[in-house]
């Protein structure tokens, strides 16, 4: 195929007008809902905090250095594990039902992608409390299990970290099918036939050519849960009761709790910001080290 007329190798096509006009509403909602509260973010936690709270015009530190409290690293740190856990239980999950949702009949999957879809039919918080009626004590887990004689007496599990980690699997699992879906769904099924002519079973098979393959879709998965994961807070408060605190919940208590100190807030918000970053950038320098190995 013959290139476009003054299009050649080594020539860079810059967007037209059209092009651009296109892409401005896109431009203009990332501005006003992305980058200007995240301006606000950062003006705030050199702020300092009122008296009633809120944040009182001048420049200080005093958020930045209540960052590095101990108990703020423990609550970081206790975040980062659970939000780790539930990824690699969403991951784990995710997996098996990806692989038969890409390997089903094509009118079987349509089937299969819309439950997948339908719990993003209701409302998040719905579904959240919808767990209390299935794990309080007297809820229908419980019941099920006393009815069947596997336990004497009701099982306290809400208002636990495992009732949390629920939560959060119920939660992101969507999240991680799809990704993983359409990664498996593009692979090429002379791929496994070419595998078992070598002599590959189903296990080195899938270790040495679906999981690779299949790498951009995992992590992709992984990012779309850990991130909201780390930051969400409204799944301790119904499922954890408070009791299991998150990075998340320490934040939003700076801002609509009691504490009412908006800089240390926001200087939590903007440590995240960073973390997320720095970790994005550190995979970035992963990826590409690995493809410098591989050729």
């Amino acid at each position: 195929m013959l290139p476009a007329a003054g299009v050649g190798p080594g020539v860079t096509r810059r967007p037209g007008v059209a092009a651009r006009l296109l892409i401005l509403p896109l431009v203009a909602w990332a501005g006003a809902f992305v980058v200007l509260p995240t301006a606000i973010l950062v003006v705030y936690a050199f702020g300092r905090r009122g008296t009633l709270g809120g944040v009182e015009p001048g420049f200080g530190l005093d958020a930045w250095s209540r960052v590095l409290d101990p108990t703020v690293r423990v609550v970081l740190a206790r975040s980062l594990a659970w939000a780790a856990l539930a990824t690699v239980a969403c991951l784990v999950l995710a997996w098996p039902v990806a692989w038969t949702i890409a390997r089903a009949h094509p009118r079987r999957r349509t089937l299969l992608l819309a439950l997948v879809v339908v719990p993003f039919w209701t409302s998040f918080l719905i579904r959240t409390y919808a767990w209390v009626t299935i794990l309080k004590g007297e809820g229908l887990l419980n019941g099920a299990l006393l009815a069947a004689g596997i336990v004497a007496a009701p099982i306290e599990m809400l208002y636990t970290p495992g009732a949390v980690l629920v939560g959060l699997v119920h939660t992101f699992l969507p999240f991680a099918i799809l990704p993983l879906y359409a990664a498996i769904e593009a692979l090429d099924p002379a791929l496994f036939e070419a595998a078992a002519d070598l002599g590959a079973g189903p296990v080195r098979t899938l270790r040495e050519v679906v999981l690779p393959l299949t790498r951009p879709g995992i992590e992709a998965a992984a990012l779309l849960i850990f991130v909201p994961a780390l930051g969400l807070y409204a799944v301790n408060d119904i499922l954890g009761g408070g009791r299991v605190d998150m990075i998340g919940n320490l934040i939003a208590d700076q801002f609509k709790g009691a504490a009412r100190d908006w800089p240390f807030g926001a200087a939590l918000s903007v440590t995240l910001l960073l973390a997320f970053a720095l970790a994005w950038r550190l995979a970035g320098r992963g990826r590409s080290l690995a493809a410098g190995l591989d050729r």
